[in-house]
């Protein structure tokens, strides 16, 4: 049977990029394969955490997977550190991961940058945690983007070696999926830089919390060029800015980019931001105020939170007791 797994860290608010690239195509996946929606607050504490704030942006994010569409009854939210199993098989997993594969992750040598001697093990180790968000539950797909291919990547590393190692399937091998109707939403000051939550810069993004003046102000100031927009593809792929704000209209519209294109073609930007600002509050507008509903009544909130951390702990269960068996492990 497949199993989709896939989880976003409690850092911040969520943004247009997690909901355009990621919680938007959840919502189409729970209706074709039975998910587990994690908020990865075990991969948040990598960077030290004010605990009040980490607890506060769990709620938050759990409200948002909410808000946005993901069903209860449909899948399966919960927080990552409710688990243990995460943390038991990340330790396991560890033991069979030469240093010289955690050595080639790109992400910790950017996130870590100069200040390498004094980076956390946690960071180093992420990956490890990672593949047992996925191990842990023999998901047989991973909806991935381009950063973290190469940890899907090392997750399949790691459950081939220890089932070759045990001569026996104690692990799925998850397989990537590859969402094509997913948009890659990127910064709203630097073209080249996917959205994030981790930019300095609050002007970068837009958040699933800002308000209709905030989402205008935020587009307003959005980085552009002094031409008119495209008319084409083939211009487009010269003009990062434009082709990102293009991408953001057609995501949010449900219409394709190309016709998007051919609607705004030779347009000056100012009175295009105008019309993708009217069509980012209308569309998110709503979600906001289903967040809040769901903010309203926190206690309910962590009781559904603690009802998928049951059912999650439960399909874990029989991995780690058959992991711990092989092992040798007194069970």
């Amino acid at each position: 049977m497949s199993l989709v797994f896939s989880g976003i860290q409690p850092t911040g608010h969520l943004h247009l990029g997690n909901y355009l690239g990621a919680i938007q195509q959840w919502v189409k996946l729970q209706d074709q394969h039975p998910c587990l929606f994690c908020i990865v607050d075990l991969h948040a504490i990598t960077v030290a955490q004010e605990p009040a704030a980490l607890r506060e942006a769990t709620y938050q994010t759990a409200a948002a997977y909410l808000a946005c569409g993901i069903d209860p009854e449909k899948s399966i939210i919960y927080p990552q550190s409710l688990v243990s199993a995460h943390s038991e098989l990340a330790w396991l997993l560890s033991c069979f991961t030469p240093m010289g594969w955690l050595n080639r992750m790109t992400q910790f040598k950017e996130k870590a940058g100069k200040a390498r001697d004094n980076a956390v093990l946690g960071l180093f180790a992420y990956p490890v945690l990672m593949a047992a968000d996925i191990l842990a539950f023999q998901a047989t797909h991973v909806p991935v983007g381009e950063d973290q291919k190469q940890h899907l990547e090392l997750a399949r590393d790691i459950a081939g070696a220890v089932n070759r190692h045990y001569n026996q399937e104690l692990f799925t091998i998850p397989e990537p999926l590859i969402l094509p109707t997913a948009a890659r939403i990127m910064s709203l000051r630097d073209g080249t830089k996917k959205m994030s939550k981790s930019d300095p810069s609050e002007y970068s993004r837009i958040t699933l919390n800002d308000d209709a003046d905030m989402i205008r102000l935020r587009i307003q100031k959005a980085k552009t060029d002094p031409y008119p927009l495209p008319v084409n593809k083939v211009e487009l792929e010269l003009r990062v800015e434009a082709a990102n704000l293009l991408t953001i209209y057609a995501a949010l519209s449900g219409r394709t980019l190309d016709a998007v294109i051919v609607q705004f073609a030779g347009m000056p930007f100012a009175a295009f931001k105008k019309d993708l600002t009217d069509l980012a509050v209308a569309h998110l507008s709503p979600i906001q105020q289903r967040m809040q509903e769901f903010l309203g009544d926190k206690g309910e909130l962590h009781r559904l939170m603690l009802r998928g951390a049951e059912k999650a702990a439960a399909i874990a269960a029989p991995t780690i007791a058959r992991v711990r068996n092989a092992m040798g492990f007194v069970v």
